[in-house]
């Protein structure tokens, strides 16, 4: 695609037309889904704790918001769910256990998830797709902009996305999204966004505004190679937009719908190009390759399991049976 990245000075004052508003402190995380894909692992366990490496995906994601400066975190659970707000309360029983055992790392690592926000939940009655489930969230959010983050995506702490999109939304006010380039052969199977220049910048991130959204598009069809990943920031105004919005062929309410009429009757949208270390854990085979590119990456057990690792490849993927004293 071509270049759209701007040298302008960051803190210039918002483009014409554009309406800024404070800064979102406040999440939705929907995660009411069947995660059908993971059965029947997921039938009893939610799917957003499954663990990547040591840790539940869904703590990934409020770590994120929460290094981000929101406060306030939503969880949109489903029937069969209440275990992912279990993780975020106390556990005095296992908390006094480690106490007087002296293990402090892992009392500080139990402790850590109820510390990150104040987390709150909203039931969705039935999964009625993504627009439905952002909609559980209007009396909670009011009439403030908010980010939502979807389960499915991690990124890298290393890489910070989610500041830029809130400060950006601030500025310009109206919808921000995250959006990543990716092969031509593969835009059949995302959402993806037209874009052209814009005027807004933020640091070396990269810019555009987003002039439409075409869901699963054919290749030749398709107005660029940016598709649209797991993070928004949007105004109060998508509740309404959503309320607008008719159901899909499958019964279903889509936030692309609802974000598109917001975009043709005149709300700005921006998007995020993100060039950063984003994780897809959607289907096994990308909750598999998160596993192992983040085990690899930790100082603890990384140098070990990339040794292992690297033993295993150069055997043909072939483990080799233990013999006594290994």
């Amino acid at each position: 695609m071509p270049d759209h990245s701007t040298t302008s000075d960051p803190t210039a004052a918002p483009a014409a037309g554009a309406t800024p508003t404070k800064r979102a402190t406040k999440a939705v995380i929907p995660a009411a889904g069947l995660a059908t894909r993971f059965l029947p692992a997921s039938k009893a366990v939610p799917k957003e704790l499954f663990p990547v490496v040591d840790k539940p995906a869904l703590q990934y994601i409020v770590e994120e918001a929460a290094a981000a400066g929101i406060g306030d975190v939503l969880l949109i659970t489903g029937r069969g769910k209440s275990s992912m707000v279990d993780h975020f309360d106390r556990r005095l029983d296992l908390e006094a256990a480690l106490s007087a055992k002296g293990d402090t790392e892992r009392l500080e690592a139990v402790r850590r998830p109820g510390e990150l926000a104040a987390l709150h939940s909203s039931r969705q009655p039935e999964p009625l797709g993504l627009g439905h489930a952002v909609s559980c969230a209007e009396d909670h959010v009011g009439a403030s902009p908010f980010a939502v983050l979807l389960g499915d995506d991690l990124i890298d702490e290393r890489d910070p996305l989610l500041p830029t999109m809130l400060d950006l939304q601030a500025r310009t006010g109206g919808i921000v999204l995250a959006l990543l380039e990716v092969p031509w052969s593969e835009v059949h199977k995302y959402g993806v966004a037209s874009v052209e220049p814009a005027d807004e910048s933020a640091g070396d991130a990269e810019i555009v505004r987003v002039t439409g959204l075409v869901e699963k598009p054919a290749r030749e069809d398709a107005p660029s190679n940016l598709i649209l990943v797991g993070r928004y920031v949007l105004p109060a105004s998508i509740f309404d937009a959503i309320a607008r919005t008719e159901p899909d062929k499958r019964g279903e309410i889509q936030l692309t719908d609802a974000m598109v009429r917001l975009l043709r009757e005149g709300t700005p949208v921006h998007g995020v190009v993100f060039r950063g270390r984003r994780y897809d854990t959607g289907d096994p085979t990308g909750y598999l390759k998160a596993v192992v590119q983040l085990a690899t990456a930790r100082d603890d057990i990384g140098p070990g399991f990339r040794e292992w690792l690297a033993r295993y490849v150069a055997d043909g993927f072939t483990e080799q049976p233990a013999t006594n004293g290994q």
